[in-house]
């Protein structure tokens, strides 16, 4: 195993040390549990094309790219307003 140094601002680094330390981890296998549960951009498309494809097959759910986009839209505003309070 290789290690790398990152360069965080100090805060985070202590923000992410406390919460390490609240689960019992040090803050290196914090970051390893962290970066294997994680999903890349690639990976997340993947399991969306999966879901959909699953949703098709279940009960004929298959939105158009204007739907789909209607609908991240929604949530995206959903969202917003949920952080906001």
């Amino acid at each position: 195993m290789s290690d790398a140094n990152v360069r965080i601002p100090e805060e985070a680094k202590e923000r992410l040390a406390a919460i390490a330390a609240a689960e019992g981890l040090s803050l290196r296998a914090y970051l390893a549990r962290l970066a294997e549960t994680l999903l890349t951009p690639a990976e997340r498309a993947e399991r969306a094309e999966k879901a959909l494809a699953a949703l098709k097959e279940w009960n004929g759910y298959a939105p158009t790219a204007a739907e789909q986009q209607d609908l991240d839209s929604e949530l995206d505003r959903r969202l917003a307003q949920v952080t906001s309070r």
